[in-house]
């Protein structure tokens, strides 16, 4: 391409058929629209002709300055079948997202958006725009449309001074030059980031086109020039390689001017070589041989190969002193990496866009697929087929949808108003109660899809419901909202715990006369370090209502002096071992003291046991693992005594706690009763609690044994649903 700014229509010679189906169209076109819409179309058409997109593409191109209303399309797809109307509805739905980037303001009650807030929108909408057309070509398309109006308002003296027209460059600027990039579609991209510099900046503009007139016929020869006297000196090295010049554009110039802070005169790559060979060895020997020819440049040598560029472009970059003493640069690589930077985004994606794409490796990948299809189209025999069966399918599973201030969202496919809601803010999706998708009332578990304008109707006070979270009913999809629903019912859950412990504390210390009692005493005194960790605790059942009256009296300092000595007292540890009047335990060093089971841990014949001196209760029987015992030993070990089963326990009933965790159905309490029934194990109490579609079931059980509690339990893991079983 030239380096003039406005380059006119390309006329590319067609077939006798290709004219007259030229013809009906334009004719037809101008007859609808009038002769300035069939001129528009034309030139349309000579850009997708030069990219090779097949006569349906080429026939849509000449349809783009055709009004987008239902009539047009259907009259489109009447004269002109459906493919060509599909691809004409395409570039039309493309265009009604044009004006978000400028519409989507703030409302007065908002911040303006940060320099990192409008470009992520703006990544957004580019992302948006591609994930609305399931046909690539409906992109190239609406490119070679922006580019026919862009080239107008260039030429046209008073639409450089509108400030529309400015606007229009703008968006060109940040959203469709950068699709251009990355698709890899250079010819329109080039003249796209010109034309919109030339409405934007005119006077610098101007300065470098002007430069670049004057100096063109001498570049092109002085480059003809130094590629010959290369490739000469190359073959003779026994190189083979590709020697071919590398033109500059104006607004490439205009970026580095502006990056470098120096005038046009001192850039080193205004005229510039690209050298390509086929093994890495031989870009350095080429390398070698430049700089043996020309003087390099200090400070202008760039090696990409061994040391790639963040996005993995490979090259070697060198400025010299070439012949007639003018500066040059020769950009060196192989063939492969060549292919990688045509083709990968590496070469002039996070380069080229000052490295604020995403970094999505995903898209990334498909991406640089997509533009290999692109190229591979125009060299088979019908490119335009080729191209027609290649959908560009870059968001499998993403839709982006709009608030109504214009703001875009990425949902996962098949997302709802409420991800949407939670998407936005999470207060937003814990108060949500309806929604409207395009200005009409859905169901809150309606799949939205690309582009649709999203309004969440919300209650002032309220929280999720736990239909939500059943997957059958499809209100969520996105794990981001389910993972809020469930904080929401965790969070409710503890506040409940935590007051119905403290209302328990409160009614103990009222029956004991209290109420004035500092409770971070009482909360130390009862072995927690946190006032919420204590009533949680207590709310739970974790803390029994003995252990809560003795924090309290030692709190209150109302322990009898002599039972708390007589606690304290020394335990005599003679070994002589006593029968326990109370189940047969044996407890050793004492006789005829009461003695009874913890209720934290519930201790069974066999399991390693414990005994506990209580200051008013005598002895209770703790597992030896329990970790009230554990804490008590660190505090008080003087208390804590030897103790065994003894031959009488084996016959006595000990009461255990079983929690099964299970898929909850009907018929699920019945089957596992009948289970423990059929062990001979008495069921006693009964507490169960469904969430989510997760029944948790607390059996409170009289067992003789652990071996008859893990013959009941491995029966009880066999029932249907049961996910565990296991005691307490």
């Amino acid at each position: 391409m030239s380096d003039l700014p406005v380059s006119e229509p390309i006329v590319v010679p067609s077939s006798a058929e290709g004219n007259g189906v030229r013809n009906d169209v334009s004719v037809w076109v101008a007859a609808r629209a009038g002769e300035a819409a069939a001129a528009r179309g034309e030139a349309a058409a000579v850009l997708m002709e030069r990219l090779r997109m097949g006569d349906d593409c080429v026939a849509a191109a000449r349809l783009i300055g055709l009004p987008a209303d239902a009539d047009t399309e259907q009259a489109v797809q009447q004269q002109f079948g459906a493919e060509i109307g599909q691809l004409f509805v395409g570039v039309h739905r493309m265009a009604t997202m044009q004006g978000l980037q400028r519409g989507a303001g703030t409302s007065a009650s908002t911040a303006p958006p940060t320099a990192a807030q409008q470009a992520q929108q703006t990544e957004a909408l580019r992302k948006m725009l591609l994930a609305m057309v399931d046909d690539v070509r409906v992109v190239l398309l609406k490119l070679a449309e922006r580019l026919v109006s862009l080239r107008s308002a260039a030429l046209s003296t008073e639409a450089r001074r509108n400030e529309s027209a400015q606007a229009e460059a703008r968006e060109v600027m940040e959203v469709f030059a950068p699709l251009a990039n990355r698709l890899g579609v250079w010819q329109l991209k080039w003249e796209l980031e010109d034309l919109s510099l030339r409405l934007l900046e005119p006077h610098q503009y101007h300065s470098i086109a002007r430069y670049l007139d004057e100096t063109r016929i001498e570049r092109e020869a002085y480059i003809d020039t130094t590629k010959a006297l290369l490739r000469d000196a190359l073959a003779a090295a026994g190189i083979d390689c590709e020697i071919s010049g590398r033109s500059k554009h104006i607004y490439s110039i205009y970026e580095k001017l502006k990056r470098k802070h120096c005038s046009i005169e001192e850039l080193y790559d205004i005229r510039a070589v690209r050298v390509m060979v086929d093994e890495v060895k031989d870009c350095y020997a080429a390398l070698g041989i430049v700089h043996s020819m020309f003087q390099p440049v200090p400070g202008e040598f760039d090696d990409y190969i061994a040391k790639p560029k963040a996005n993995n472009y490979r090259s070697l970059h060198t400025s010299v002193i070439g012949p007639q003493q003018r500066a040059l640069e020769v950009q060196i690589r192989t063939r492969e990496m060549h292919q990688a930077s045509e083709y990968g985004v590496a070469a002039h994606w996070n380069y080229k866009e000052g490295g604020n794409a995403a970094r999505d490796t995903g898209f990334a990948s498909k991406l640089a697929s997509l533009r290999q299809v692109l190229s591979w189209g125009k060299d088979v025999s019908s490119p335009g087929e080729f191209l027609a069966g290649f959908k560009s399918s870059l968001f499998e599973e993403t839709i982006f949808v709009l608030t109504p201030q214009g703001k875009i969202i990425d949902l996962p496919k098949d997302a709802t108003p409420i991800d949407f809601a939670y998407a936005v803010h999470s207060g937003l999706g814990h108060r949500c109660r309806g929604a409207k998708v395009d200005g009409v009332m859905v169901p809150l578990n309606t799949p939205l899809k690309n582009g649709q304008r999203i309004e969440i109707t919300t209650v002032k006070e309220g929280g999720p419901s736990r239909d939500w979270l059943n997957p059958d009913n499809g209100y969520i999809r996105s794990n981001r909202a389910r993972g809020k629903v469930r904080q929401w019912f965790n969070t409710l859950e503890l506040q409940e715990t935590l007051a119905h412990g403290r209302a328990v504390v409160e009614k103990d210390l009222q029956r004991h006369g209290q109420t004035a009692l500092n409770l971070d005493k009482l909360t130390h005194e009862a072995g927690f370090k946190s006032q919420d960790d204590f009533f949680a605790a207590v709310g739970r059942a974790e803390v029994n209502s003995r252990d809560l009256d003795i924090a309290i009296r030692k709190a209150a300092g109302l322990l009898d002096e002599a039972a708390e000595t007589a606690s304290r007292g020394e335990v005599h540890t003679s070994r002589s071992r006593a029968k326990a009047e109370s189940g047969g335990i044996l407890v050793v060093g004492v006789d005829k003291l009461m003695t009874g089971l913890a209720k934290c841990c519930k201790p069974v014949p066999p399991d390693p046991i414990v005994g506990f001196v209580t200051r008013l209760k005598g002895i209770t029987i703790h597992r030896a693992d329990c970790s009230n015992v554990q804490r008590m030993m660190a505090s008080e070990p003087n208390r804590i005594i030897d103790a065994d089963w003894g031959d009488a326990a084996q016959n006595d009933l000990f009461s255990v706690q079983i929690d099964v965790i299970a898929s909850d159905r009907q018929g699920l309490l019945r089957d596992i009763s009948d289970v423990l029934a059929r062990e001979k194990i008495n069921v006693t109490a009964v507490n169960t609690l469904t969430r989510d579609f997760v029944a948790k079931m607390k059996f409170t059980a009289e067992v003789r044994s652990m071996d008859q509690l893990r013959a009941a339990l491995v029966q009880v893991a066999q029932v249907k649903g049961v996910q565990s079983a296991r005691r307490v």
